[in-house]
């Protein structure tokens, strides 16, 4: 089974909310930044260019996007809630019902992006 075939597998899984989310968190990252590159590492969809940039997975209560050197990207519209003590992750945690900032995500991805180099 192929990376993008693996990753749709682990999202059908889930059959709520949290699926629809994963799903449309990933759609979006794909059309955003298509120069990135999706794998699949730890059990969740990971995206990398030249290194880790971000990853999205379910937990009970709610579906977390994960940028991987979150700490060092500006962040405008505060969409970090998670991670803030941390020294290298920062994390956007939704609950059931959250909306997306389409345009915030967009500006964290290619920050990230470009703090790779």
């Amino acid at each position: 089974m192929d990376t993008a075939d693996t990753v749709t597998q682990q999202i059908q899984n889930y059959k709520d909310w949290r699926g629809e989310l994963l799903a449309e968190l990933r759609n979006l990252i794909n059309d955003i930044a298509p120069e990135l590159t999706e794998e699949f590492k730890w059990g969740v969809p990971v995206w990398t260019h030249n290194g880790l940039v971000c990853a999205i997975s379910a937990f009970k209560d709610h579906v977390k996007m994960n940028f991987f050197k979150g700490a060092f990207l500006d962040d405008p519209n505060h969409l970090f809630n998670s991670g803030l003590d941390s020294k290298e992750h920062r994390s956007i945690n939704f609950s059931e019902g959250d909306k997306p900032d389409l345009r915030g995500i967009k500006e964290l991805l290619h920050s990230a992006i470009a703090y790779n180099g």
